[in-house]
């Protein structure tokens, strides 16, 4: 089973990049937010504490994320496997992540982590925000939070995945067929 967690800062690309990957290699994709927006969209309970937190910029707790990850594994045990997108954030996630796919008889083969600096982040993020209307990507104050959020917490899970061997650096910069091509000349080798 080819796992796979695609990482970087907010703006870097994942989730264009994600579904690129999900078609050459056919692959479920686990973007934390597309769920959490999901549960916003359906005025959960669950999606109007979530909408809270991320209107500040602010995480939503392991606990929620990795039940919400939980879930969906198991509704998709036939897969050929899972691009992570948005988890794990945090090394008690990775932790979690790695325990809960022990117990299905798999791992994570990799981590690609997408290269992209913050003032091209910040432009990515408050033009995405005109096109798509979402809050959290129209005010460069909560940009910058969740900006620095990443650098904070969650930046160093890479340390983790790379004393694991299982790190790879891509810039994220380019076309987006050149990001794509880098991308699958790690994943082809893992």
């Amino acid at each position: 089973m080819l796992n796979l967690v695609l990482f970087g800062p907010p703006g870097a690309g994942k989730g264009t990049q994600a579904n690129l990957l999900i078609e050459k290699y056919n692959l479920v994709h686990l973007s934390t937010g597309d769920i959490l927006r999901g549960e916003i969209t359906a005025g959960t309970v669950l999606g109007l504490e979530a909408k809270s937190l991320m209107d500040r910029g602010d995480l939503v707790p392991d606990e929620v994320v990795i039940g919400m990850i939980s879930s969906k594994l198991e509704n998709n045990t036939s897969a050929n496997g899972f691009i992570f997108d948005g988890f794990p954030r945090t090394t008690a996630q990775a932790d979690a992540l790695d325990n809960m796919l022990a117990e299905k008889g798999t791992t994570i083969a990799g981590m690609l982590s997408l290269k992209v600096e913050d003032e091209e982040l910040i432009r990515r993020l408050l033009s995405r925000g005109k096109e798509s209307g979402r809050a959290d990507d129209q005010d460069e104050s909560i940009i910058a939070n969740r900006i620095n959020e990443y650098n904070t917490k969650t930046a160093p899970l890479k340390e983790y995945y790379s004393a694991q061997n299982k790190l790879s650096e891509i810039e994220g910069i380019g076309s987006v067929d050149e990001i794509a091509s880098k991308l699958n000349e790690v994943i082809d080798t893992l």
